[in-house]
């Protein structure tokens, strides 16, 4: 169980090491159902990465909903499935949870653009919003469910910052999970947004898109000091939102063509003050 545990923290920390970090402040008897939860995130979210036809990757989206939904404590022999069974097993995690996740990730394996801002937030309640939940479950099951609303402000902030940061591949592939309606609203069109530089329209869109994770991250925050300490390692991920949204902002270049980055040393700091400090103080 050691080596399987290994190689689930090793791919959290290679494919998603914001939330490797965070998890390293959760209690040790945690830590494991944490690291599995963000290692399945992380391969469901990689699909098209690492296969780039839709149907097959939905063949491989089903396999992981057979795995949960199967009865029974047979291993799978896949580390990180078997490291999820056991999570979901011993922290009674709802099955249905992951079937929602499972379901929200098939839009990422086609070009279809996103309809509207609700279709925006009910995919990220349905992707990080929800991890964000079933790890709170795991630290706390009595607290978390009291953390839902607050759950998803912090999941939409998170996961429209992550798809800003993921602007230059998603258009590259000619993927647009900017909401048409902001899109049109900003005097484009998902055609154009993924085209060349974009023109200015692309660049008022990126800022309505900055303002709208803005909007459930202020959101978050107003509510943050309602929550208990024993949940913070869940939400912790967030203490970085705010810094990529400013670097968005004041750096360079435009989102539309580089990913904005943190440096080691600033992400091991925010994630060390709001740890101990909690998460409703604004830190920069």
């Amino acid at each position: 169980m050691a080596g399987t545990s290994n190689t689930v923290m090793d791919a959290v920390r290679a494919a998603d090491h914001d939330r490797y970090l965070s998890a390293l402040y959760a209690p040790a008897n945690k830590r494991d159902a944490l690291l599995a939860l963000y290692a399945f995130n992380a391969e469901i979210a990689g699909v098209r990465d690492r296969i780039h036809e839709p149907l097959p990757g939905e063949v491989r989206l089903q396999w992981w909903r057979d795995v949960i939904l199967a009865e029974g404590e047979a291993e799978t022999g896949h580390p990180t499935a078997d490291a999820l069974r056991a999570a979901i097993t011993a922290h009674h995690l709802p099955k249905a949870a992951f079937e929602n996740m499972l379901e929200a990730r098939v839009f990422d394996l086609y070009d279809d653009p996103m309809p509207s801002r609700i279709d925006l937030e009910g995919y990220c309640g349905e992707t990080a919003a929800a991890l964000i939940q079933l790890a709170a479950m795991v630290l706390d099951a009595t607290a978390a469910p009291g953390l839902a609303e607050l759950a998803g402000r912090a999941g939409c902030a998170q996961a429209i910052t992550g798809l800003l940061l993921l602007l230059p591949l998603h258009r590259r592939r000619g993927q647009c999970y900017v909401p048409a309606d902001i899109l049109a609203a900003a005097g484009t069109t998902p055609e154009e947004f993924v085209k060349g530089d974009g023109g200015a329209g692309a660049e008022r869109a990126v800022a309505a898109t900055i303002a709208l994770a803005r909007e459930h991250l202020g959101a978050f925050e107003k509510g943050a000091s309602a929550l208990p300490a024993s949940l913070r390692p869940a939400f912790l991920p967030l203490a970085l939102t705010r810094a990529y949204l400013d670097k968005m902002e004041k750096g360079a270049p435009s989102p539309l063509k580089g990913a904005a980055a943190l440096s080691a040393l600033r992400r091991h700091w925010l994630l060390l003050r709001h740890a101990t400090r909690g998460l409703g103080t604004p830190l920069t």
